[in-house]
């Protein structure tokens, strides 16, 4: 299997597991939680209808991810369509690598006195070892399913 379809079927497995975590606390599971710190913790802890609203639609979004990585498996008639996935399916890769790189910079800064986000230690831990590692490696997954082809 070629690297772009491994990292294609990570990207899509990765963007599933995100979505299911997603829906999992939109319907009030807490594990987990606590880990993400700060304001996010606390709306949790009593979440409001907009609150539940936008971790629905994040889910849905991540959703969607998949849905566009698989799209890649289709042999599709319009070359438009192929450069359409491409461009969009790079494009989210460079996004989501970026928002963990820069999320894990700032959280960095934040750990050693230099911003000052009220993250506990605990979310801190957590957000450099795993959240935003997390979302760089989708990123890259993302980045890496595709492939150009020429002519198209």
């Amino acid at each position: 299997m070629k690297i772009h379809k491994k990292c294609m079927t990570l990207g899509v497995v990765w963007s599933l597991l995100f979505a299911g975590l997603s829906f999992y606390w939109a319907l009030g599971g807490m594990f987990g939680v606590k880990s993400l710190g700060g304001s996010i913790y606390e709306m949790a802890l009593n979440p409001s209808p907009s609150f539940l609203a936008i971790v629905w639609m994040t889910g849905v979004i991540k959703v969607i991810g998949a849905v566009l990585l698989l799209m890649l498996l289709i042999k599709w008639r319009k070359p438009r369509i192929q450069q359409s996935l491409y461009w969009v399916i790079k494009i989210s890769g460079c996004f989501l690598f970026l928002y963990g790189l820069l999320n894990f910079f700032t959280i960095s800064l934040n750990a050693l006195g230099v911003l000052n986000f009220e993250l506990d230690r605990y979310a801190t831990f957590w957000r450099l070892v795993f959240w935003e590692p997390y979302w760089m490696i989708g990123g890259l997954f993302y980045f890496f399913s595709v492939k150009h082809v020429k002519g198209e």
